[in-house]
């Protein structure tokens, strides 16, 4: 259900916050007695996100969420940027930081492990991202991911001090 719903507002926001400059990274809605749903975006120049950024995001998909109401009940909205450290939720998200180490969690184990820690490789066109750990060169097939993050090191550090990321 909470997958279905998150598409469903992806696919209903999507195309706004896309016309205003900035790219739907991630739909997040946790339920329970606080429920929230969170807006991860950034901007397509890659241009660090401001506050500013945020809010207008936050007003522009409030009408829509308003008037299409997906969600039943009260609910807290949070638009944030996905940060240094951010997940990787894209397959292109692995190509674009391709170099830099990261967490993979996945569904289903693999030889006994579902936690993985590595160098990001990047994606392929069969569907797969892979990753480096202790020299071996390890492949995963993305819809197997369960969550995934980059590491907050001195290299990703560096490359965002630089504005390579």
């Amino acid at each position: 259900m909470t997958q279905q719903l998150t598409e469903r507002i992806a696919a209903m926001i999507g195309p706004s916050i896309e016309s205003m400059g900035y790219d739907l990274v991630r739909v997040s809605f946790t339920g329970g007695k606080r429920a929230v749903l969170q807006i991860m975006a950034e901007r397509t120049d890659r241009n660090q996100m401001t506050v500013d950024d945020c809010a207008d995001i936050s007003r522009a998909i409030s009408l829509i969420l308003d008037v299409e109401d997906p969600i039943s009940g009260e609910y807290n909205l949070e638009v944030s940027s996905p940060g240094i450290d951010r997940p990787l939720v894209r397959p292109e998200d692995y190509n674009r930081f391709a170099g830099f180490e990261a967490k993979i969690e996945l569904e289903v184990a693999v030889d006994g492990r579902k936690r993985f820690r590595g160098e990001v490789l990047g994606a392929a066109d069969d569907g797969t991202v892979a990753i480096e750990q202790d020299g071996e060169r390890l492949s995963f097939p993305f819809a197997s991911v369960r969550t995934a993050k980059l590491v907050l090191t001195d290299a990703l550090i560096d490359a965002a001090e630089r504005g390579e990321i």
